[in-house]
């Protein structure tokens, strides 16, 4: 409960001393509060509130996905399903997700009214306005291929979420690059060709160039960690079925950087 206060005292006596210790455990007193303040802001109702429109918001989009190259595969459902499976709904809350998937699908929503909705109880939210904008992407290339109609809606509902364009292409380079990564790590890799490609596409899905230094790496990736770090996603009132999905790009990410850091002492 305390860490701002310690850390900013610590900070504040090794560069100005004992005064500077005072000061910094003000200031980092005044930032434990605040954070305290943004946890306890999630009662039961807020978070079941988030949950919600989380839930009303990611079906319909992922039926309109889906169904942006003209038809809807079958990696497209079974990632549905996963989904479902994995906030383990009961039998009204399954068919209300089939639900809003075909309502979707069959385009009975505009996106910009799903995303109206959405934004009034999690607009504030950044993490889960990006995880809800990942794993679109995710799904959108289930299938190895992101179709120009696919990445149109994807790009107008990072629009609607707050994202420049530079913004959501990045973003988009580096789901790509860590669904590519998460594939070939699986299927056992290959030729030593296959190996330099798999080292080109672990620094993309860190969103960073081979020429940073290790410095510039390892923060870049304590950035992503970050990001997608589980105990920070539930204080912030994620719903537990996202921060799984969240918890699958931080393993993709962990995988990624390790390759880079074994090359790297392999090379010096």
């Amino acid at each position: 409960m305390y860490i701002g206060t310690v850390i900013g005292a610590l900070i504040g006596f090794f560069t100005l001393g004992p005064l500077g210790a005072l000061f910094g455990g003000v200031a980092g007193h005044f930032f434990d509060k605040g954070r305290m303040k943004v946890a306890a802001s999630f009662t039961p109702e807020a978070r079941k509130a988030v949950e919600q429109a989380f839930f009303n918001t990611v079906f319909p989009l992922m039926g309109v996905i889906a169904k942006a190259d003209g038809r809807v595969c079958e990696d497209e459902i079974g990632n549905t399903e996963q989904l479902i499976a994995a906030m383990r709904l009961n039998s009204e809350a399954r068919t209300q997700a089939i639900r809003l998937f075909q309502s979707g699908s069959k385009g009975e929503q505009s996106v910009d009214a799903i995303l109206d909705t959405f934004l009034v109880d999690c607009g504030q939210y950044r993490d889960l306005k990006q995880l809800l904008l990942v794993y679109l992407i995710t799904l959108a290339y289930a299938d190895g291929n992101l179709d120009q109609a696919e990445e149109n809606i994807l790009a107008s509902i990072a629009t609607r979420l707050g994202y420049s364009s530079f913004a959501f292409n990045h973003l988009l380079g580096m789901v790509k690059a860590q669904f590519h990564f998460d594939n070939r790590q699986r299927s056992g890799g290959g030729s030593r060709a296959s190996s330099q490609s798999d080292l080109s596409t672990a620094y993309t899905a860190l969103g960073v160039e081979p020429s940073v230094s290790d410095s510039e790496l390892k923060r870049a990736y304590r950035k992503l960690m970050s990001e997608y770090h589980p105990d920070k996603l539930a204080g912030q009132g994620v719903p537990e079925h996202v921060i799984k999905v969240a918890t699958e790009k931080s393993q993709e990410i962990q995988s990624a950087y390790e390759m880079i850091k074994k090359h790297r002492k392999s090379q010096s």
